[in-house]
């Protein structure tokens, strides 16, 4: 118990006290969207602390695994998360939610099993570059580690575009700090662009109208575009200090479509200003750059690497998600982390933030 405590006290102070401030926030902005005349404890808002007491449970038990115990097992992780992933298509339990197959069906609720595997993907690419990092300055070696993590990226794009694309931002911010060739990397995003528009031929229809509603924002008959303009009246709205906490017309008069999770932060902006999106954004700056002090400050490769593919993840999801709400990205369902509405998300960031912590935790001496 003792050696447990000294391990704790070792835990980034700023990274465990942030999260709170976000719950703080999430919780009263969710319950926003349904404020009419009072506050009132729906089930959304019911969910959504359930969600976070759930995730602190167990990021709290996450701190007392060692980090370096997921490396021994990454067999096991690698078919587990594929088998996972694939539960969205078992008849009665798989179901579609918003034009995508991402969910399963658990009763009470539902669950999104690529939140879930983002940990494991970032656990098991951690070992996987820590153990090859060498072969990173060759061709061979980086088709390797495309190879071993496209199985993960080509079921959930055919799932859900947004969720891919942010595996793939994971992945590369953490092959870009194992070392790899940059020119040769130059050269497969090269490749890779000039093959868009053969990848578009092949997306789902709701994929595609998601491009076609980006590329043309003026249309408002394209699915997005809608959301995209309102959520840009509701921004322009709440000008320097906003409307006020629980006043936001746009929120209020049901204009603001999926205002509880991909569109908070316009909900956040309208009510709060643009002094609030500035707060809001300068806790996830901190964040962010706690997690990259974690990462500098690990005793190992495969620590560092658990620290910056979480921030691959964190950050392009808070880039997406506030672009998106200001019209200058697709709109793709990524959620702001910690902040919009989602049981599945909610667990998932705190499981990485617990993963965060335990590298920082054992990358320093320990005093009895």
């Amino acid at each position: 118990m003792n050696y447990f405590w000294n391990l704790f006290k070792n835990a980034d102070k700023t990274l465990l006290l942030l999260p709170v401030v976000f719950a703080a926030i999430s919780i009263v902005m969710v319950g926003s969207t349904s404020f009419n005349g009072s506050f009132t404890i729906t089930r959304d808002l019911t969910v959504q602390t359930a969600a976070y007491i759930l995730g602190f449970i167990a990021m709290g038990l996450l701190l007392t695994i060692d980090y370096k115990l997921f490396q021994g097992h990454e067999r096991i992780l690698y078919v587990a998360s594929i088998l996972f992933l694939l539960t969205v298509y078992i008849p009665g339990l798989g179901v579609e939610q918003y034009g995508a197959r991402s969910w399963i069906n658990l009763g009470v609720t539902t669950f999104q099993p690529s939140e879930l595997v983002k940990i494991t993907f970032v656990i098991l690419n951690a070992s996987y570059l820590s153990r090859n990092r060498e072969t990173l300055t060759d061709l061979k070696g980086i088709m390797m580690s495309i190879l071993y993590a496209a199985p993960f990226i080509l079921i959930i794009l055919k799932e859900d575009l947004g969720s891919a694309i942010v595996f793939c931002a994971m992945w590369v911010a953490m092959v870009f700090f194992a070392g790899i060739d940059y020119k040769i990397f130059g050269k497969f995003a090269a490749l890779f662009l000039l093959a868009l528009p053969i990848v578009y031929r092949f997306m789902a229809s709701h994929q595609k109208e998601r491009i076609d509603a980006f590329l043309h924002p003026d249309n408002l008959s394209l699915a997005g575009n809608y959301q995209v303009w309102q959520s840009k009246v509701a921004i322009g709205s709440g000008g320097f200090f906003g409307k006020g906490l629980f006043h936001g017309t746009q929120k209020e008069l049901d204009f603001l479509p999926v205002q509880k999770s991909d569109f908070i932060f316009s909900v956040i902006i309208e009510e709060l200003g643009m002094i609030g999106g500035i707060v809001l954004i300068s806790l996830y700056t901190v964040f962010l750059y706690r997690i990259l002090k974690v990462a500098r400050d690990a005793i190992d490769l495969y620590g560092a690497l658990i620290a910056i593919g979480f921030i691959g993840m964190f950050g392009f999801q808070i880039f997406e998600n506030i672009a998106m709400a200001m019209g200058i990205m697709p709109v793709t369902g990524i959620t702001l982390p910690f902040i919009s509405y989602g049981g599945s998300s909610i667990v998932a960031n705190m499981l990485a933030l617990g993963l965060i912590l335990n590298v920082g935790m054992r990358s320093k001496l320990i005093n009895f």
